[in-house]
């Protein structure tokens, strides 16, 4: 396995990834599903801070950093997502895909990284954990799937 920059060749299998977990989980509380041109997109303005690993050709998750909130105040905190396919879980894959990510994030200067974990995707947790992110608050019911309120978990690494 490799991690690579996303390229728009990959939007199809990312949009695979993604969208059965906005579908199937409530480890993101999005119910609007990506497409390949929204994806194409992201990749273009994102660049390098939107990785992927490459099995053999296959892509098996990703991660990438965005905005943590709009101003110049926070231009240097950024929040990332990461999906794995299920055969990648527990592999290493996602461990990849975060040293890649926070390396970029570190040359771009991104001084804070920051998480948003659903509190039903448990394993994120202790995954972060162990990349050295820290629990930093706990916020009840803010997100809302499956006709029920769900809470949201805060994780910051400092680069």
């Amino acid at each position: 396995m490799k991690v690579r920059a996303a390229q728009g060749r990959d939007a199809d299998q990312i949009v695979t990834i993604w969208n059965d977990v906005i579908e199937g989980t409530a480890i993101t509380f999005t119910t609007e599903l990506k497409t390949e041109a929204g994806i194409c997109a992201d990749i273009a303005a994102r660049s390098a801070a939107f990785q992927v690993a490459d099995l053999e050709g296959q892509v098996v998750g990703f991660a990438t950093y965005g905005p943590f909130r709009n101003g110049p105040g926070y231009a240097r905190t950024k929040e990332h997502s990461i999906m794995l396919a299920p055969q990648a879980r527990g592999q290493g894959v996602g461990r990849g895909l975060m040293s890649a990510l926070c390396d970029h994030a570190r040359a771009e200067g991104v001084h804070s990284l920051w998480a948003g974990i659903s509190a039903e995707n448990p394993a994120a947790v202790p995954f972060h954990a162990a990349l050295g992110f820290t629990e930093i608050a706990r916020l009840p019911e803010v997100g809302h799937k499956f006709d029920r309120w769900i809470d949201l978990i805060l994780m910051q690494k400092r680069l």
